[in-house]
């Protein structure tokens, strides 16, 4: 599956849209950012995912929904389980969010 770009305006109704969902937060500048953008993208294919919705959104064009997971460093992942926010991590560690997406 791809991943799915969002903002502020579409991201209530994605979260409604499925039942797991993880949100990576980027911002142009974050060089951590632009690494780990290939592992997610990559991640949003593997097939013990195939169940959960791969969001991207820009931290700095969208302060409710950063505000919404508490983004306090970047990249920063957040999922989220029936529109709720569960769990939430900040990490440049491809292991680190497959152990997030395995909780969900």
């Amino acid at each position: 599956m791809a991943v799915e770009t969002s903002n502020d305006e579409l991201l209530n109704a994605q979260l409604a849209s499925r039942e797991k969902v993880v949100v990576k937060y980027y911002a142009d500048w974050c060089g951590s950012c632009k690494l780990f953008a290939a592992k997610y993208k990559r991640l949003s294919g593997d097939e013990r995912f195939s169940d959960i919705l791969f969001l991207d959104i820009n931290a700095e064009h969208n302060p409710e929904s950063r505000k919404l997971a508490g983004v306090d460093n970047l990249p920063f992942f957040a999922t989220f389980k029936n529109g709720e926010l569960v769990k939430t991590i900040s990490t440049t560690k491809e292991e680190n969010l497959v152990a997030l997406l395995a909780s969900i």
